[in-house]
């Protein structure tokens, strides 16, 4: 095999033998897939034993994912590796000793707050960004001596730009636009992409639509040259994908991750209604299948072959050979 590998960061989809079978047919050699949301530890435990079936049900086209050997196992073999990963704190439950307890039931990313403030960390949604907690320090460290990556995808700007000094390992926002591109909240602002970059991190870039630049109609042009522009400020080797596809989801999964337990209202995101529910993926990235048309796209805003490999996946292979396992 002489093609790179493709690694996409963040899915969240309505797990079928028919989408795995996708993930064959667009050659995704590793996806790192949403354990939790708003879960508890017992109940994240439940989504494990659930992915563990399909692991053993589907072991022809997917194979568990611990560290980058097993991503390059996975394509050698033409399978996908999977790696697991929480959008929330809530599993280690207040409990700095669970972090090497989830760690060990194979987790290898956790973001340290969703939208909302966490005991570690202020969510992209509050009103005001009191930064990194006192736990959230333990918590980091814990992380880094075990060897949990750490998400700050739905977090706020102090507590991403403080989570990134404190960490003696390099952080990664694995779902996410610049700001500079589309000024969705979630986004991140060229400060935290500079200090993304310089600190040895990786963004993966969203292809979720509102995330993007003119939403569903985004131009597969526009969303390429944002790439572009976001390497002048990172590095074309800190950047990848995380495409945050939520493929053959209901609505009401959207209302779970917004809403969880901590509201009886519903929230809308972005702060309209029209928000609400899953909107319609761009036409050059429907599913798994496409990650095509995103090579094509690199190449015509001016990515050359090495760096559209870095980009595609090279980039987060070598992330994930240096960030998982004790240091």
């Amino acid at each position: 095999m002489d093609r790179s590998h493709r690694i996409d960061c963040l899915q969240y989809a309505n797990w079928t033998e028919k989408i795995f079978r996708q993930m064959r047919q667009g050659e995704l050699d590793a996806v790192h897939v949403t354990l939790a949301y708003h879960e508890s530890f017992r109940e994240a435990v439940r989504n494990i034993q659930d992915w563990n079936s399909r692991l053993d049900c589907h072991r022809d086209l997917i194979i568990p994912g611990r560290t980058g050997e097993d991503v390059r196992r996975a394509r050698e073999s033409g399978r996908t590796a999977v790696f697991f990963g929480f959008q929330n704190c809530s599993p280690i439950e207040g409990d700095v000793g669970l972090v090497e307890i989830v760690y060990r039931l194979g987790i290898r990313f956790m973001q340290l707050s969703y939208n909302n403030q966490s005991l570690l960390a202020t969510g992209c949604y509050e009103a005001v960004d009191s930064g990194i907690t006192r736990m959230g320090r333990q918590v980091i460290k814990e992380m880094n001596r075990v060897g949990l990556a750490i998400d700050m995808s739905h977090s706020a700007e102090r507590s991403t730009l403080e989570a990134i000094e404190l960490s003696e390992r390099p952080t990664a926002i694995t779902h996410a636009n610049p700001a500079f591109w589309h000024g969705a909240r979630r986004n991140k602002s060229t400060d935290v992409l500079r200090a993304l970059g310089e600190s040895g991190g990786m963004l993966g870039f969203s292809t979720y639509p509102h995330h993007l630049k003119d939403r569903s109609a985004c131009s597969l042009e526009s969303f390429c040259e944002m790439i572009a522009r976001t390497a002048e400020v990172m590095g074309t080797d800190h950047i990848g994908f995380g495409s945050d596809l939520c493929q053959d989801q209901p609505d009401s999964v959207v209302e779970w991750m917004r809403v969880g337990r901590w509201t009886k209202e519903i929230d809308y995101g972005e702060g309209s209604s029209d928000d609400a529910g899953f909107p319609r993926m761009p036409i050059w990235f429907r599913d798994n299948r496409d990650f095509g048309n995103i090579e094509t796209g690199l190449r015509a805003v001016g990515f050359g072959d090495t760096e559209i490999a870095g980009i595609m996946g090279e980039n987060w292979l070598r992330y994930f050979d240096t960030s998982f396992g004790p240091s």
